[in-house]
């Protein structure tokens, strides 16, 4: 577990880099702990490590793993960032903070119904297949105005902003391309729609200088903390 700590270290200090190659504060760039297929040992070694935020991408895992994790409640920010089917929806909108995936009104309404007054507003980010690969999930760029206004509406839930899984690219430059093209549309839909959004999820191991040089305020990242991960 001494590992993690160190390899958080290295990841910060690339991170800083990121930053100042773009000419931007480090602060202005959050790290979200992806930690799916890692057991709850080393979500405890992260966490001990100063970490405070960590995603999930499978629904089943990540309630088994805030149960497990129960005594770090209090501290820890949990992130949905998988998919997300409209029967999970409860569960979800109950045990997590945040919800990286929606890309259908049926399931932001759905959390925004199931969300426990106790809590609070469940935030939100739309997911946009910035690449237009069949295979992955996300709202088009042409249908995320619309559904973006639609989920800002909605009670319990805040919207925050945009995330995206681009399709790998090989080199630097290739990897802003899709990178920038999410923070335009975020910029777009602020200007023209009269939205706040403040939330570019994007950027992970492989890519992360290239999303923070076009704006990423959140960068996922696992392989790089916790090593090739294990069969799911």
């Amino acid at each position: 577990m001494a590992t993690i700590a160190a390899n958080l270290y290295q990841l910060h200090h690339r991170i800083a880099q990121a930053c100042a190659a773009a000419s931007r504060p480090v602060q202005s760039v959050t790290l979200l702990v992806v930690s799916k297929t890692f057991p709850g040992d080393a979500v405890r070694a992260a966490h001990a490590a100063g970490e405070r935020r960590f995603g999930e991408n499978y629904v089943q895992e990540g309630l088994d793993k805030i149960a497990e994790l129960q005594d770090l409640r209090p501290s820890i920010e949990w992130h949905l960032i998988g998919p997300l089917q409209s029967n999970k929806t409860r569960a979800v909108a109950a045990g997590f903070d945040w919800v990286h995936s929606v890309d259908r009104l049926k399931v932001a309404q759905r959390l925004s119904e199931q969300r426990p007054a106790t809590l609070p507003p469940l935030q939100v980010c739309l997911q946009v297949n910035i690449s237009g690969e069949a295979s992955k999930s996300g709202v088009t760029p042409a249908e995320l105005p619309e559904l973006a206004r639609a989920v800002a509406a909605l009670p319990r839930l805040h919207l925050r902003g945009l995330m995206a899984i681009p399709e790998p690219a090989a080199d630097f430059e290739a990897q802003r391309l899709p990178h920038r093209a999410l923070a335009a549309l975020m910029a777009q839909i602020n200007q023209q729609h009269g939205l706040a959004l403040d939330t570019l999820s994007m950027g992970m191991s492989a890519d992360l200088e290239a999303a923070i040089r076009e704006g990423a305020t959140l960068v996922r990242v696992g392989t790089a903390i916790f090593g090739g991960r294990p069969a799911a």
